[in-house]
């Protein structure tokens, strides 16, 4: 995990699955909903409309409140990439930048890079290091437990 870029927020993590598997877990609402958990978030409801110009809503809620998060995505191309705009109180809502990569490794594992830029603090690129870290693990969690 690194912080290249005034602002930016990278976080790697080789996964066992092959791209394809990786970018539809992050373009299927049910399945994004069962990982995008970070923290203390016990539910996640995600809307999206999967197109460049579609809109992305997911809400997360833990035991006392909700967290809203929106954008629009701006690029989508199978399996190898997928951006779109993050907007939520975190961000001042302002909107923020997140990239997600998928580079195959072999036919099993999978590189995923994920850069989230435009933080208008860097204490708030600071708070989203732990958030991206643990959805990224719980997304593993999901692929394995499906896998069993």
């Amino acid at each position: 995990m690194t912080a290249p870029g005034k602002g930016a927020l990278v976080v790697r993590r080789r996964v066992h699955a092959t791209a394809n598997e990786l970018f539809g877990e992050w373009t299927d609402p049910a399945n994004m909903g069962a990982w995008m958990c970070p923290g203390d978030i016990v539910s996640t409801r995600v809307q999206m409309d999967l197109r460049v110009g579609g809109e992305l809503r997911i809400v997360m809620r833990d035991a006392e409140r909700t967290y809203e998060h929106r954008g629009e995505f701006t690029v989508i191309e199978p399996p190898t990439r997928l951006a779109f705009t993050w907007i939520a109180d975190a961000t001042d809502q302002q909107p923020t930048l997140v990239t997600v990569e998928f580079i195959a490794l072999s036919e099993s594992e999978t590189e995923l890079v994920l850069t989230h830029r435009g933080f208008p603090r860097p204490e708030v690129r600071d708070r989203y290091r732990g958030g991206w870290t643990g959805i990224l693990e719980r997304l593993e969690r999901h692929l394995q437990a499906g896998r069993s």
